[in-house]
């Protein structure tokens, strides 16, 4: 058995707005706009609250960043009359108008002002250790600016 023709009305066929998605006509179904609001808001606050935690994340990697950098140009500016082993730790001294790195371990050496003990890594950069309570590598006049 054969199915029928669909009955077609050959005005409906030649109406101008039949495949459009919005109405032509003042009788066809009112268009309400979605409240989108609701939705903004929860975006943007969504997209505020990640931004400010990756640029928190970043400020933080900055400033370890920079951290390294200053402890590393303080060792590398400082006296000392040995080359330093890679893996090996040595010990900062403030003497007088400068630093000092030395092998000799604080409490050993009397009178001197220890700093920090710090090891060098096989990148050729310090990594420090231990650091004195009383030491603020920010406080440097060399490292600030």
């Amino acid at each position: 058995m054969t199915d029928p023709l669909p009955i077609t009305d050959p005005q409906e066929e030649s109406r101008p707005g039949r495949f459009l998605p919005y109405p032509v006509s003042t009788l066809s179904a009112a268009i309400i706009p979605a409240d989108l609001s609701s939705f903004r808001s929860r975006g943007a606050a969504g997209v505020e609250r990640h931004f400010r935690s990756q640029m928190a994340e970043l400020r933080s990697q900055y400033v370890a960043l920079i951290d390294q950098f200053n402890w590393n140009k303080l060792v590398y500016e400082a006296r000392f009359g040995f080359e330093p082993l890679t893996g090996e730790t040595y010990h900062l001294y403030e003497m007088g108008d400068g630093f000092t790195l030395s092998m000799i371990e604080p409490g050993r050496w009397p009178g001197k002002k220890w700093i920090a003990s710090l090891t060098l890594t096989s990148g050729g950069h310090w990594e420090p250790v231990a650091v004195a309570e009383n030491f603020d590598l920010r406080s440097l006049p060399m490292m600030q600016g």
